[in-house]
């Protein structure tokens, strides 16, 4: 039996073409197995969505290093080692060349040469440098070039690369804390080193955004153990919950997402208590509102406070004006953040808003995290914020007055589709015709049914009869128009959409499952959805398709359109938890943790859609982030949803009622928060037991009913 949730070194997280990802916060680097950034590639030292660093290469007297191993030492640190070519006629090479990096804030790098040979050996150690501040689009798109009017300042012992974009500034400072002949394209060290000995220099990286140098997360002199990083880090693994099972294989998972997720993880300056989550590396390490919102809901067994996080930085950017260019409204969450040079160009702005879905959500997730005990004054200052979010869904959101969200972006820069399947040709018909905008999506709706009973949730709490009223009155008129008209009888599914002409985008996909979720779904036509969900047609054997096989636009190498995205899969699988199809979700659930385990214990943004029965191993989708929030999030809420775990603390109730396979027995779970509370719980092939609620906390051992209609959501 083993434990997990508790880091023990991994290979490291590779990108295709052997490419090496580091992680901290709003910081990676991309990098070969060397350890070099080279240029004309998608390699680099990012911060805050501009790539600081476009070449990093080290040589031994003029040569590359021949690469020997990469290991992982923590998400944000690796350890390269490589050594010299041998010299001609001999077989080995008696230099070797290790190189510690850290990430964050920048990069440290402790470079040890060591002399393995008789004699003392003579040799040039050269970093060369460049930078290109490229933005992230532009570096992820093939369009990066080099910023013109780039000015390089070449001191006794520092290398500053700068530039101005109109009235802004980036610069990259490089030093080391040993004598270098420093120039403006590199620093060398001319070095004698005895026999048997060797010798270690620290490079140290520092960013500057207009002006302001980022402070380095591991100075010099300071042993990396005791950086904030590192303390940050070791804190969370603390806090995490501990599992242990006799599954291998959900061990690893577990412990790798948990890491994975405490490295994504961003804090605000300027309110330390407010911790979010990035998107996901290494393209989105930024904050996003429908990935972060779902991602903080997937983590409340781990960490609560990330969504109250979450909550509060979105509010504090909510749109306040319309603004055409960023599609910023009245009371809307964004959808993105960017800092890079290239955001005006590429978004309309520094925060773009063109989503459809993250703003009811916002609400959605407030309602939840209060029935895990949300403290009274954080519901009192983001209950405001709900209610702007609200007024976005009638005047705004719902732009022809017909009850249902719909989308259309305001111009041509903006997201021609505004829901999580965002790519050009997401939204299909069966037959493969793609949907002109304005579009209502079926899931989007589910979520403004969530939000309308969150909100009832609130006004009941504050015994205030006649907004229970308003607000459920809203949710069950949209349930039945959206049963109305999103179902389709002949077919046995709901609609993907409806167009701009109302008329159903009739095409079979994986969205329906969040209306599981949501509860909007009809009861007598949720046996149909349940079957058609994990159908060979939606069901690959390793998680769920985003488009049936069956469809017209099917692609299992597509982005949306038949690849497989483990949240997803983990909504669906919540979703039919929800209607009461244990095995189906069990299906699903043990189909991710097949993935997972052929992906060597992470699971990527998305991979392949191809059946199991024609690769035994998930087929990886070429430009899948990795690690990424809401895949690492997914393992942990389909164990929730296997536990059948639902609190509702200002009800002084939590239901719970496990329905683990097998091959997971016996676990055990220590350290689940819960208002406060450390619980346990423990699940064997004869029974559970859960310990250490809160006081006054009533456990109900069934799972909590599906709460399909308002008035069961809105009274029990």
């Amino acid at each position: 039996m083993t434990e997990g949730w508790a880091f023990g070194g991994a290979p490291p997280v590779t990108q295709p073409g052997g490419i090496i990802t580091l992680v901290e916060g709003v910081t990676f680097s991309l990098s070969g197995r060397t350890g070099d950034i080279r240029p004309g590639a998608e390699q680099g030292l990012f911060f805050r969505d501009t790539r600081f660093l476009s070449r990093f290469e080290l040589t031994l007297d003029g040569q590359a290093l021949e690469p020997l191993s990469a290991t992982l030492t923590s998400p944000f640190s690796a350890a390269f080692v490589g050594r010299r070519p041998p010299r001609p006629g001999t077989a080995d090479s008696t230099l070797l060349v290790i190189r510690k990096r850290y990430v964050g804030g920048g990069l440290r790098e402790d470079i040890t040469v060591r002399n393995l040979g008789r004699e003392a050996a003579a040799f040039r150690l050269t970093l060369t440098v460049d930078t290109d501040f490229a933005g992230l689009f532009e570096v992820k798109e093939g369009r990066a070039r080099a910023r013109e009017g780039l000015v390089r300042t070449a001191s006794d012992d520092e290398l500053r690369l700068s530039c101005r974009w109109g009235d802004e500034g980036r610069a990259v400072s490089v030093w080391s804390d040993s004598d270098a002949t420093v120039t403006e394209q590199r620093l060398e060290w001319p070095l004698v080193l005895p026999s048997r000995s060797d010798r270690t220099l620290t490079v140290q990286v520092s960013p500057s955004v207009d002006e302001l140098e980022e402070a380095p997360r591991y100075t010099r002199g300071q042993p990396v153990e005791l950086a904030r990083a590192t303390d940050r880090l070791q804190t969370w693994r603390q806090v995490a919950p501990r599992v242990t099972t006799p599954d291998e294989s959900l061990r690893t998972l577990l412990a790798t997402s948990a890491e994975d997720l405490g490295v994504l993880r961003i804090f605000d300056a300027e309110h330390p208590d407010r911790v979010a989550v990035a998107a996901g590396a290494p393209w989105f390490m930024t904050l996003f509102g429908r990935d972060s919102l779902l991602t903080s809901w997937m983590l409340l067994p781990l960490d609560p406070s990330i969504a109250t996080g979450t909550l509060h930085t979105l509010a504090s950017m909510q749109g306040s004006k319309v603004d055409p260019l960023s599609e910023e409204q009245p009371g809307r969450i964004l959808h993105e953040v960017r800092a890079g040079l290239d955001a005006q160009e590429t978004l309309g702005g520094r925060v773009y808003y063109g989503t459809a879905d993250a703003t009811p959500l916002f609400v959605m997730l407030l309602g939840e995290l209060a029935r895990w005990g949300l403290a009274e004054d954080d519901v009192a200052t983001l209950l405001p914020h709900a209610d702007r979010a609200l007024a976005w869904v009638r005047d705004y959101g719902d732009s022809d007055g017909d009850g249902f969200v719909e989308y259309h972006r305001a111009t041509d820069r903006g997201l021609l589709h505004q829901g999580w399947k965002d790519s050009f040709d997401a939204i299909s018909y069966a037959g493969g015709r793609l949907a002109e905008p304005p579009i209502a999506l079926a899931e989007v709706q589910g979520y403004v049914y969530g939000a309308y009973l969150a909100r009832a949730h609130f006004a009941r709490n504050a015994g205030d009869q006649d907004q229970v009223a308003h607000w459920s009155e809203l949710a069950a008129t949209l349930k039945c128009r959206f049963n109305e008209q999103f179902w389709l009888p002949d077919r046995g599914y709901y609609a993907l959409a409806l167009d701009a002409d109302k008329r159903p985008v009739d095409a079979l996909a994986s969205n329906q499952g969040h209306c599981l979720w949501t509860g909007i779904a009809d009861e007598d036509k949720a046996v149909q959805v349940a079957k058609h969900l994990t159908s060979p047609e939606m069901m690959t054997g390793f998680g769920v398709r985003t488009l049936a096989s069956s469809m017209g636009g099917y692609n299992p190498v597509s982005y949306h359109n038949g690849s497989v995205w483990p949240h997803d899969s983990a909504i669906v699988a919540a979703g039919l938890m929800r209607y009461g199809f244990v095995a189906e979700a069990q299906q699903v659930a043990l189909a991710l943790l097949d993935a997972a385990k052929a992906f060597g214990g992470r699971l990527p943004e998305l991979f392949c859609g191809f059946d199991r029965t024609e690769f035994p191993e998930p087929v990886p989708y070429p430009t899948a982030c990795s690690p990424q929030a809401w895949a690492a999030a997914a393992p942990l809420y389909v164990l929730r949803t296997l536990l059948r775990f639902d609190p509702w603390v200002p009800a002084n109730k939590v239901w719970c009622s496990p329905v683990l396979p097998e091959r997971l027995l016996p676990l055990r779970i220590d350290n689940l928060r819960l208002a406060g509370a450390e619980v346990g719980l423990e699940v064997d092939s004869d029974g559970w037991r859960l310990t250490g609620l809160p006081a006054g906390i009533e456990l109900v051992q069934e799972p909590r009913q599906p709460l399909t209609a308002v008035t069961a959501e809105t009274t029990s």
